[in-house]
Parts: C-alpha cells; sequence; structure tokens
C-alpha cells in the first residue's frame, strides 16, 4: 500500500510529550501552531469534546506530542511543569522568538547573542513549558 505523499515520517529518537495543566490541550496545540510554526499530524479529542487525548505536531522538522493532564489515571493534576527546556534551534532566531512573544510567551533569559557563538534565549508559554530558541548570531 502506498502512503500518501505528506504522511509523516515514523518517529525516532526522542520526542517530547507535553503534558498540559487546567484542560489548556488544545489551546496549547493552537499556541504552538501560532508561536512556533506548529503542523498539526493527529489530535483525538476526548468523548467530552473538551480534553485533549492526544496531539502530535510537527515543529521546525521535529516532532511534539502533547496531551491534557488525566488524574483519574495516576497522575497529579495542575502541576506546574518544571525542569525541562524544549530547545528550537532555527535559521532566525529573533523571527521566531518575536513570533512567539506575539503569541503570548513570556520571556525568562533575554534573548541575545552569546559566548558560544548562539542568538539565544530563554521563554515561558502560557502553559509552563519552557522554551528555548537558538539560532546563528547575525553579520555586522
Amino acid at each position: 500500500m502506498n502512503e500518501p505523499v505528506n504522511a509523516p515520517k515514523p518517529l525516532t529518537g526522542v520526542t517530547p510529550y507535553l503534558s498540559i495543566p487546567s484542560r489548556g490541550g488544545q489551546a496549547a496545540a493552537e499556541f504552538y501552531a501560532r508561536a512556533f510554526g506548529a503542523v498539526e499530524v493527529r489530535r483525538q479529542v476526548a468523548d467530552d469534546g473538551e480534553r485533549l487525548i492526544h496531539a502530535h505536531l510537527h515543529i521546525n522538522g521535529g516532532s511534539i506530542m502533547l496531551s491534557d493532564e488525566f488524574p483519574e489515571y495516576g497522575g497529579e493534576q495542575d502541576v506546574a511543569p518544571k525542569g525541562v527546556t524544549v530547545h528550537l534551534q532555527v535559521d532566525d532566531a529573533d523571527e521566531w522568538w518575536n513570533r512567539a512573544l506575539l503569541a503570548g510567551a513570556v520571556p525568562v533569559f533575554p534573548l541575545a547573542d552569546q559566548f558560544w557563538g548562539d542568538r539565544y534565549g530563554q521563554l515561558k508559554d502560557p502553559f509552563g513549558h519552557c522554551w528555548s530558541i537558538g539560532g546563528p548570531i547575525k553579520a555586522g
């Protein structure tokens, strides 16, 4: 059987899976589309039409998955994400940074030229997840 031309490639490597607090999964998927140009591969919504069971997104050539929290399956509820930063290595850090800010992200570490050779900064999305954006320093 032939797959469609635009069919996603099988996943390999490491894929972040974000748990979104306060029934914000569908809003998070929409935020990631506005902020980071995410393209939705798949979305599955619970029977109640509100909670997101699963979403698979492509961002900048990679995959990320997310869902709402489901405390009835043993997880805690409304836990603030911490300890992980999702990094985006991009061609134009300023463009990606500004788009994320316009979508509602909040700066945590200002975007600036760094000693290691990247233009780099960190921000938080409206759901508490930390993202870093890095790209080449612009000449001149």
